[in-house]
């Protein structure tokens, strides 16, 4: 059986966009050659915190002291000696998970708090004293016991 003039056409056609697509791959490789060194692959960051691709002029660039940059938990604030002694209501106490939160009267800020930095049993509503401690996830209250009279 002879292959009619579709078969042939669509097969000539075929093996002209086969040539077509080799060369094109042949001319990239040609075009980029040489660009593949240290030089092309190097990004550089201007003096407003941009991408570029030609170095930034030693004149424009300024100098950041490695103790000025602040690493730590975003909305935290420093303990200081004044938070050893605070005085808080129990807001929330999950006896069967083990934690809670104490309100601060003074500052009405929110603090975490565990069964195991517990001085004394405490239930919600109970006024009592603690102390503020970093922990990982953030300020924890610990060292709390009853506020009595």
């Amino acid at each position: 059986m002879s292959e009619t003039w579709n078969k042939r056409e669509r097969e000539r056609n075929k093996q002209q966009k086969k040539k077509e697509k080799l060369e094109r791959r042949q001319e990239k490789r040609l075009a980029n050659k040489g660009k593949h060194d240290l030089e092309s692959m190097l990004a550089y960051v201007d003096e407003n915190g941009n991408l570029t691709s030609k170095p930034v002029d030693p004149k424009k660039r300024a100098s950041i002291n490695a103790e000025d940059i602040d690493i730590s938990i975003g909305g935290q604030r420093d303990l200081h000696p004044a938070d050893a002694g605070q005085v808080g209501v129990v807001t929330l106490f999950k006896t069967d998970k083990g934690y809670g939160f104490i309100k601060n009267l003074e500052t009405q800020e929110s603090y975490f708090f565990h069964v195991n930095s517990l001085a004394e049993p405490v239930k919600e509503n109970n006024k009592v004293s603690f102390e503020v401690e970093k922990g990982p996830k953030g300020l924890s209250a610990i060292n709390v016991r009853i506020v009595r009279g």
